[in-house]
């Protein structure tokens, strides 16, 4: 009797705890990192683009020094604006940058980075990433 009690208390709090709003869904996923860049290159940072648009990704790739950034949508679909660029950190002409119309993704760009410090954002639809400076290779 008292296993049921104890059974009986615990699905009754389980059950007000649903109705009283304690579970709230799980947030829409982001994209995944979509290989975009190419053999060698894994993800080192990333960013979510404002109103779960998508995701901006910084890559590196260890053997050729180099860092590659695109910006990916979480739900493809009409085309919009988009774009990726990435740069050294305080130096300008290294800018690299992918902006247009696109379903899925805007990139990718390279840009070499060992020993460097990369900044790097994208945007859709006039999302934008804030610049972002990390990381240092």
């Amino acid at each position: 009797m008292r296993l049921l009690k104890k059974s009986l208390a615990t699905a009754v709090a389980t059950l007000a705890l649903v109705a009283g709003g304690a579970f709230t869904a799980a947030p829409a996923s982001a994209a995944g990192y979509n290989g975009a860049c190419g053999a060698g290159y894994g993800v080192v940072n990333a960013a979510q683009v404002p109103n779960n648009l998508g995701t901006v990704f910084l890559t590196y790739n260890n053997s050729n020094g180099y860092n590659c950034a695109v910006t990916i949508r979480n739900n493809p679909g009409p085309s919009v604006r988009m774009d990726v660029w990435l740069r050294r950190a305080g130096d300008p002409p290294s800018l690299q940058q992918d902006m247009g119309v696109y379903i899925s993704y805007a990139g990718p760009v390279y840009v070499y980075g060992r020993g460097s410090c990369m900044q790097w954002g994208g945007s859709i639809d006039g999302n934008e990433v804030n610049p972002i400076s990390l990381p240092c290779n």
